[in-house]
């Protein structure tokens, strides 16, 4: 009788997928771990794009806008960015002057009738390297706007660049989100994750697109820029062992240049929501790091709350997104660790219902790439998330698929968060095959050592792997893992139902075929903070005693 009426309001809220059987939801968890083997049908990676493939190749004159972005400022105001003017690279370069070209942005709601205009700020940055024959760069003009005033769930027609040499762009269209509700959410969230620039990453986008999104989180590690010396030529999946000899991390910075244009299409009319990945840290001359990101990125750090631009926060209808930064202190004593306290005191769940954050690397990870790597994060964060019931958590960093079941501090909790990696967007390192708990893969004292922080390696004080530091079969708390490339979608339908699809790049013509499945199910009235029982109190959640399934 219980499953019957689950069926039936399943069948009311139409969560039935095309066989007819009803889609799973987190209330049915936690699941027996399942792992789907990597095809091997399939190639583990491709190689980057070349610098002049159509997609890449600069298609204006230089003070032309390109590479033009969107990003949410406020639930009413939207940052438009972009780039004019030409970037160089050599021995020696000189920055453009950022006054020589007007920022402005022109728009309204009706197409080619702009009765707004707002101007914003222009910079320039470059990348340099004390070390003989290496090549430096200077970009073009980067071009902030904050264009304010929007009315929610309207479509805005919009020109940017300089009206008065003239240099502006074509028209683009953007809808704006749901003002902050209990009742209204955004159409459907794409998740990215260690994107690229490979026939895997067009691929990626391209069945991205034809989900039609409305909002774009991009969980870091965007371009691969540094998997090239600053020469140019050919990328490598592994810089050290293609480059033993290069003094540095060495950097190509036109790959950023081609990556905004290879975005453009889809990001001057959807919002991206960026958060830094190990892969911008970017050292150069006078120990400098994360100039590229920092600078091509506008991001809601001061309209939050934030005074860095490595985390912040912003709402999308009834979600609270939560932008971590795992490259800079994170400690209980730092600033970001203040701010995310004071940020999380202030969200009203009457209003944003769903929680949901995001950073780059994974905390919960049975791959034996990263494995443990930013447990020192975990340990200094978990209890602050877990004690305002975040209801969701993206990473990527990991070159595959893993959805986990609710968990907290290693040990199945209905009330801890979904943790989802997606660090499978098709970048050139390739796909993660290889597990933790496979035979003779758990990783050693000298892997996964963190680009910044410390090392915490963890062994499991109770359960199955109690005294290891890996399991010896898939961990309980892994629900589903699969080596393959690929992007998720989130479509909240109410304030306490989501719909969560991971979209495998193999399934791109494929109707109605979907990786991974499933409804994320909340539960304020058990697991609110205000709400919350003691977790003596809670049910117990256990797994049967029976092996992980693969297939």
């Amino acid at each position: 009788m219980k499953w019957m009426c689950s069926v039936t309001f399943l069948l009311i809220i139409g969560l039935i997928v095309a066989d007819d059987r009803p889609i799973p939801t987190t209330l049915d968890g936690p699941f027996l771990p399942v792992t789907r083997w990597f095809d091997p049908s399939l190639r583990r990676g491709s190689d980057d794009l070349p610098m002049d493939h159509p997609r890449l190749r600069k298609k204006v004159s230089s003070n032309f806008p390109e590479q033009i972005s969107l990003a949410i400022s406020t639930p009413t105001s939207m940052w438009v960015s972009w780039v004019t003017g030409d970037a160089q690279i050599g021995k020696h370069v000189t920055a453009l002057d950022p006054s020589s070209v007007a920022s402005e942005v022109w728009y309204g709601k009706v197409s080619g009738k702009y009765t707004n205009m707002r101007r914003g700020v222009s910079t320039v940055y470059s990348q340099l390297y004390p070390f003989e024959g290496l090549l430096n760069y200077t970009s073009g003009i980067v071009h902030h706007v904050r264009i304010d005033g929007l009315e929610p769930e309207t479509k805005y027609y919009y020109q940017c660049g300089d009206s008065s040499i003239p240099a502006l762009s074509k028209e683009h269209m953007f809808e704006t989100l749901p003002l902050p509700s209990k009742s209204s959410y955004p159409r459907k969230i794409a998740i990215v994750g260690d994107l690229g620039l490979t026939s895997n990453s067009t691929t990626t986008i391209d069945h991205l697109v034809e989900n039609d999104p409305s909002l774009i989180l991009m969980i870091g590690d965007l371009v691969y820029a540094n998997q090239y010396l600053t020469t140019g030529g050919k990328g490598a999946s592994c810089f050290s062992c293609a480059f033993p000899d290069a003094p540095i991390r060495e950097t190509y910075q036109p790959r950023w240049d081609a990556w905004g244009r290879f975005m453009e299409p889809v990001i001057s009319r959807v919002p991206m929501m960026v958060i830094e990945g190990n892969h911008e840290i970017e050292p150069q001359i006078s120990g400098i790091t994360f100039k590229s990101y920092l600078t091509r990125f506008a991001v809601p750090s001061a309209e939050s709350g934030s005074k860095s631009s490595f985390y912040y926060s912003f709402n999308a209808g009834g979600i609270h997104f939560l932008m971590l930064g795992a490259y800079i202190d994170y400690n209980a004593t730092g600033a970001q660790f203040a701010w995310l306290k004071e940020d999380l005191d202030k969200i009203d769940r009457t209003v944003t219902p769903w929680l949901v954050a995001a950073w780059h690397p994974p905390w919960y990870n049975s791959y034996s790439s990263h494995y443990q790597e930013f447990e020192c994060m975990r340990q200094e964060m978990e209890h602050l998330l877990y004690e305002h019931g975040v209801d969701i958590v993206f990473s990527g960093h990991v070159h595959a698929y893993e959805r986990m079941n609710r968990v907290y501090n290693y040990t199945l909790d209905p009330c801890g968060p979904v943790y989802i990696t997606v660090g499978d967007g098709g970048n050139i390192e390739k796909v993660d095959v290889d597990h933790a708990d496979d035979p003779g893969k758990c990783p050693s004292a000298r892997d996964n050592i963190p680009e910044f922080g410390g090392v915490c390696r963890l062994n499991y004080s109770s359960g199955p792997a109690e005294g290891k530091f890996c399991w010896n079969t898939q961990p309980e708390w892994s629900a589903f893992r699969e080596s393959s490339f690929g992007h998720g979608t989130l479509e909240v339908k109410n304030s306490t139902h989501a719909l969560w699809t991971w979209h495998r790049n193999q399934d791109v013509y494929k109707k109605e075929n979907h990786g991974d499945r499933i409804y994320i199910v909340r539960q304020p009235d058990l697991c609110l903070p205000t709400t919350k029982l003691n977790p003596s109190l809670l049910p117990r959640w256990v797994l049967p005693h029976s092996t992980a399934r693969s297939y």
